[in-house]
């Protein structure tokens, strides 16, 4: 039987709803019931992800699955770096995530979606301490029971960032399709050293990103936050 034709009983249109919804109802979410996720599902999940593409067939991902005790040690040990300026000053992201320099229309983006955020949590501009420990709980993986730290081996280019990128995409998605909810985080970037040094990453590897996964807490203010997306027409040219 061909592996692409749908579940038997599942019409065309039922699939094609049921991938929309699992694409379009993702967000990143930054508060999470206690709620256990078995290991049996995390694996599921990873194994649908692993179909996503890569130039020949390189698969460039790795991923370490943290709960329990092994979560809250990276965390401790994350956190008191964080909350030491002059320790935190020696941590530094080892590879450009983000622009050097911001320009329209992606500054504005960046600033509308930190606002929306801290004013959902009625943080104010001038209230630096609530950001700062706002920010801090990226390194709680924001309480979720599951921490999903995801490395690269150096030698690989910007291709196989892609191909990353593809396969975080495709994690987030199967988490839907499972009920579960999650939040990629550039944050942990900052402190790879640690992170390595928890997890016995070797030095031929890095960090690409952290990822929050479990169950959203309804009754959080922050995971009311619904970011907006630009018409197809903004960024689409159709030719022919």
């Amino acid at each position: 039987m061909d592996d692409r034709t749908p579940p038997e009983g599942l019409s065309a249109d039922q699939l094609r709803a049921a991938v929309d919804f699992a694409i379009s109802s993702r967000r990143s979410i930054r508060a999470f019931l206690p709620r256990p996720v078995p290991q049996e599902e995390i694996a599921s999940m990873l194994a649908v992800a692993s179909r996503a593409p890569s130039g020949t067939n390189t698969q460039p991902w790795k991923v370490h699955v943290l709960t329990g005790e092994a979560k809250a040690r990276l965390t401790a040990a994350i956190l008191a770096a964080y909350e030491d300026p002059a320790v935190a000053a020696t941590h530094a992201d080892e590879w450009d995530y983000y622009p050097c320099e911001w320009a329209s229309p992606y500054v504005e983006r960046r600033r509308k979606v930190g606002w929306d955020l801290y004013g959902l949590l009625g943080i104010a501009k001038a209230d630096r301490a609530r950001m700062h420990a706002q920010h801090g709980r990226n390194y709680r993986f924001f309480d979720a029971p599951v921490g999903l730290v995801f490395t690269i081996d150096r030698i690989m280019r910007q291709g196989s960032f892609l191909d990353y990128g593809m396969f975080l995409q495709s994690v987030m998605v199967a988490a839907r399709a499972r009920g579960l909810d999650t939040c990629p985080q550039a944050a942990f970037m900052q402190f790879h050293r640690i992170i390595a040094e928890q997890l016995s990453i070797p030095p031929g590897e890095m960090v690409v990103c952290g990822m929050s996964l479990g169950y959203a807490d309804p009754t959080r203010a922050e995971n009311g936050l619904h970011t907006d997306r630009e018409p197809v027409g903004a960024f689409t040219t159709f030719h022919g």
